[in-house]
This record gives structure tokens, sequence and C-alpha cells, in this order.
């Protein structure tokens, strides 16, 4: 499903690209705010147990589908993914196509004590310093959406606040650029980005090319616990999983369902 010329990710990219061009507030002032933070929790860590974790996602809506649970209480639903053995958990902050906010983060990581991703698109250096400033303990870098020079001084940065960086890739080029910068959490995104349908042979083709050592997660299109036995069955640690999970009535339940033994 494309939008206009593009995909729905070049919109939305596009539009973070803009806003981010009336962005003047000084880096050397964010990045003194940040050195105060609290220590990031260790997501990567959190992912490196026996078996298959779950990295549990605080969902409101997505472009596609529109309202998923728009009225959700990121607190509630934080404790609820917890008591249900979440690793990890995934905060989209993007407002206009996600329904999301830095509130959303802020009140989902002080109900519980697991490690909690900013799920957004970034797009500049204020960017991943405003993660960090938000309390998240990971960020998301796609590396459909940068750069070379981007994709490598965002990924420093995170490290130099002692973040981790989850890179997203859709192929295998897209990999070796993530492998390129060091990356050592790679997310697999079974979304494809034209036609917008989930295609669960892209995460099986991808996990033979995650080299040991580094942390391979699934995204996206898991469904089940027969998804999550494929997944890890093919070498995948994690799942990152949000529209399964919301839309369940039973969030601990779901969750718990999709934990698979090593």
């Amino acid at each position: 499903m494309t939008v206009g010329d593009g995909t729905y990710l070049d919109r939305i990219i596009t539009e973070h690209r803009a806003r981010a061009l009336g962005d003047h507030r000084s880096l050397d002032d964010l990045l003194e705010q940040a050195s105060s933070c609290e220590e990031p929790r260790g997501f990567l860590d959190a992912l490196t147990g026996p078996g298959l974790s779950v990295i549990a996602e605080v969902k409101r809506r997505s472009p596609s589908k529109g309202d998923l649970f728009a009225d959700l209480e990121p607190a509630v639903l934080a404790g609820q993914y917890m008591s249900g053995g979440a690793a990890c958990l995934s905060v989209l902050t993007d407002g206009p196509n996600f329904g999301g906010s830095s509130r959303d983060l802020i009140e989902a990581r002080s109900a519980v004590n697991l490690p909690v991703l900013r799920k957004d698109f970034t797009v500049q250096e204020r960017d991943v310093v405003d993660a960090r400033l938000m309390g998240a303990d990971c960020v998301l870098l796609i590396v459909a959406a940068l750069s070379p020079d981007e994709l490598a001084t965002f990924f420093d940065l995170a490290r130099s606040l002692s973040m981790d960086a989850l890179v997203e890739v859709h192929d295998e080029k897209e990999l070796e650029s993530a492998l390129n910068i060091g990356a050592d959490l790679i997310g697999v995104n079974q979304r494809d980005l034209v036609t917008f349908e989930v295609d669960h042979e892209r995460a099986s083709r991808m996990a033979g090319l995650i080299p040991e050592g580094v942390v391979g997660v699934a995204e996206s299109g898991v469904r089940d616990t027969a998804d999550a036995v494929a997944l890890r069955d093919v070498g995948y640690s994690a799942i990152l999983v949000g529209e399964t999970l919301v839309v369940s009535g039973n969030p601990s339940a779901a969750v718990s369902s999709l934990k698979v033994d090593g």
C-alpha cells in the first residue's frame, strides 16, 4: 500500500524531517541535560536470556488500520505486559501517525522496571537525545530512512549516552549497512515498505544472515504462538509485538502465550 508517490515510511519521514528543520534547540544544552539522567536499564541485556523474549508495544493506532486501542492507559498496559513476562517495552511516541507521545513513554516506564524502547522516527541528533531525556533505554534507527552518515552518527550518539540502538532493516543490503556501523541489536521488519503487507518469509530468510553475537529481533506481523515458535526456531532472540497485544483483550495472557522457552 502506497501513499501518493511513496510509501507510508516516505511520507512519515518527510513529515519528521520538515519538523526537524524548525527545531533550533541547542544540541549542547540538550546533551548537558541528558548527562544528569539516571542510567539506562539495559535494553539489549534484557533480551539475552534463554528462549524467545517479548518486546511488548504500547501502541494506540497505526497509519494503515487506524485506532487499535486509542484510550489505553500506558501505566496500566505496561503493568499487564510485565505480569505476562515481557522482557522489554516499546512505546510509540509519534503523535500524528500513531497517536503516541513522550508522556506515554514516561508513564509506561514509571510503572514498571523494564527497559523501554522509544519507537519513533529518528531523523536528527536531537531525536536521540530527546529519547534519553524522556527516559528511553533504547532508540530506534531505521536504515531505510537514513543516510549512511546519519545512521553512523545517531548510532554513535546513542552509545555515548549509554543507550542501546535497535537498528531496523528490511533486506540484505540494509543488514550489511547495520553491521558496518557495529550494530549489536538488529530488528528485521517483516512488513513490506511498499505494499505494507507482512512477509513472513522475510524474517526466515534474514535470520541466517545475522552473525552470532548480534541479537536478532523479528518485528511486525507476529500473530500467535505458532509464529513465535517459528521465529525462535530460525534463530531470533526476541519478537517485537504491538497490534496482537493491544487488541487481545487480555494483554498479560497474550504476552505469556508468545514467550517460547529455549
